[in-house]
């Protein structure tokens, strides 16, 4: 089993596929690295031999950011929003979408289980 950035790669998928559960790595930049590396993305992960291996991770520490790095980068982006005070930053404060989505319905992802608001109880009528 392949182990690059700290991820096992699935054994039976091809190289080109393998890599995008690398977390930064999508279609293009797998392409990319292979072309790089001089792999043959047609090839599976299990194929792969050593020095290949080592030449995607060289390819990917000069070039690349991902997993770690990356993932910390975005959240120092996320808090540098919020301490400056911008509109982004104050949407993810409240845990509200940040993109300009709609919010009297659906964002159900964004804001967690619907609380229930009780109604509003009507006066006794005064006769």
């Amino acid at each position: 089993m392949a182990r690059i950035a700290g991820v096992d790669l699935p054994k039976n998928k091809k190289v080109l596929y393998g890599l995008q559960y690398i977390f930064g790595i999508g279609p293009n930049i797998a392409s990319v690295v292979l072309e790089k590396a001089t792999v043959n993305p047609e090839k599976r992960v299990h194929e792969l031999n050593d020095e290949e291996i080592a030449q995607i991770r060289a390819v990917l520490q000069a070039d690349f950011k991902v997993e770690g790095a990356l993932r910390s980068e975005v959240q120092q982006n996320i808090k540098r929003l919020m301490d400056v005070g911008a509109y982004r930053g104050i949407r993810h404060r409240r845990g509200l979408p940040a993109r300009g989505q709609r919010t009297r319905t659906n964002s159900r992802t964004r804001k967690g289980k619907r609380k229930t608001v009780a109604g509003k109880k009507k006066a006794p009528s005064k006769k």
